[in-house]
């Protein structure tokens, strides 16, 4: 469990440092970084100290990454799928339709609801993924 938690987290800082500098393949863009002075970049360091912890002290380690992991997830929803399942203000559809109207979409914007695009899609598999696997190491022993 150890190192699928390793590899996942692993998996998670480095699509995450989309958000800091911009992953762009050709013409696709699939996420625009904001940068060392984000929020986000903020996020990306608290990440990296809490799966450090995780190798280098597993015992207090689980418990950090458990705790950010979770309280990232819990954003995330608040930020997006909140509004994807119960749907959006015009004047929130429009903030984050431009925020992300270059990033690579699977789905078409809708005029009621928030529809994350690749990018996000993914983080919050991993995120799920990585808080999943940590939460079953820690009721595992």
């Amino acid at each position: 469990m150890r190192i699928a938690i390793i590899i996942v987290s692993a998996l998670l800082w480095m699509w995450f440092l989309g958000c800091t500098i911009s992953w762009r393949f050709g013409k696709v863009v699939l996420v625009e970084g904001e940068g060392v002075k984000s929020l986000e970049f903020v996020v990306l360091v608290l990440f990296t100290i809490g799966t450090a912890m995780f190798v280098l002290c597993e015992a207090v380690g689980q418990w950090i990454l458990m705790v950010e992991l979770a309280l990232w997830l819990t954003v995330q929803f608040f930020c997006h799928e909140y509004f994807t399942i119960f749907g959006a203000s015009r004047r929130k559809l429009e903030g984050y339709n431009q925020c992300f109207e270059n990033s690579f979409k699977l789905f078409p914007p809708s005029q009621t609801r928030l529809i994350p695009d690749l990018y996000h899609i993914v983080l919050h598999l991993l995120l799920a993924a990585d808080l999943t696997l940590v939460i079953w190491h820690v009721a595992a022993k």
